[in-house]
């Protein structure tokens, strides 16, 4: 039975046993669940965001290592936002996409481009193999506001899913698919800067673009996002590193 939750301090959470880190090798991680039995609103879900949180499917969690804190959320402040050279060439290249909102949902098309990106994009990570149910339990299922947009072609063909979750500050970017065979768009990088885009156009502050870990160098794209903010002891604070040359 869900529990409704109107406040943080009605929450439960639920640390898990030392497993196999996602994102360091030969290291040990601990996560911190929210009580699944909690009904979950936009309200309470934007205060989680706002102390680290972030979500999976039906779960929200946050790192929760003893001896290790490499895991650090980070969000784009997009009324200050400024582009790179590179990523302002990006954006005219997909100037010819149109970007609609729907409903979180499984259907043959998100799945066949889901199955084509993990097989052939992440064939060596956690989401190897994709299914259905995996597709289902990650993206569709969840207690949160949240929507698939969808990026196609002039000719209506499906090149990128983003996954973003609604929060009365901003957005969450959740997760992104795409085209494969479609490299010269930079559809990853694209996504990223549309949501950047969209969370001002809606009049909030923040993207929030979950963990970056320095260490791991799948995340060092999430530090191209000029100025970027990080939690670090429970307070937000302006990252500016200098920029390398595009």
């Amino acid at each position: 039975m869900k529990i409704r939750v109107v406040d943080l301090r009605e929450l439960r959470f639920y640390a898990t046993p030392e497993h196999d880190c996602s994102y360091l090798p030969e290291r040990q991680a601990r996560t911190l669940f929210v009580d699944p039995r909690a009904d979950i609103d936009r309200h309470v879900y934007s205060q989680l965001s706002e102390l680290g949180f972030r979500r999976s499917g039906g779960h929200i969690y946050r790192p929760h290592c003893e001896q290790c804190q490499a895991c650090i959320s980070v969000r784009v402040p997009v009324a200050a936002f400024k582009p790179s050279k590179t990523q302002r060439r990006i954006e005219n290249r997909n100037a010819d996409l149109t970007v609609r909102a729907v409903p979180c949902q499984l259907t043959h098309e998100y799945y066949a481009l889901y199955e084509r990106y993990i097989n052939e994009r992440h064939a060596d990570g956690d989401m190897y193999p994709p299914s259905p149910d995996q597709f289902f339990g990650f993206l569709v299922e969840g207690t949160v506001d949240s929507c698939f947009y969808e990026f196609r072609d002039p000719h209506g063909k499906l090149l990128a899913i983003a996954v973003s979750d609604m929060l009365e500050q901003g957005l969450s970017a959740l997760y992104t698919f795409y085209d494969p065979d479609e490299d010269w768009r930079s559809l990853g990088v694209y996504a990223v800067l549309w949501q950047i885009r969209q969370t001002a156009r809606a009049g909030k502050h923040w993207l929030y673009l979950g963990y970056w870990v320095e260490e791991c160098r799948k995340m060092n794209y999430k530090t191209r996002y000029r100025p970027l903010e990080m939690l670090v002891n429970g307070e937000w604070q302006c990252f500016r590193p200098a920029r390398a040359k595009d």
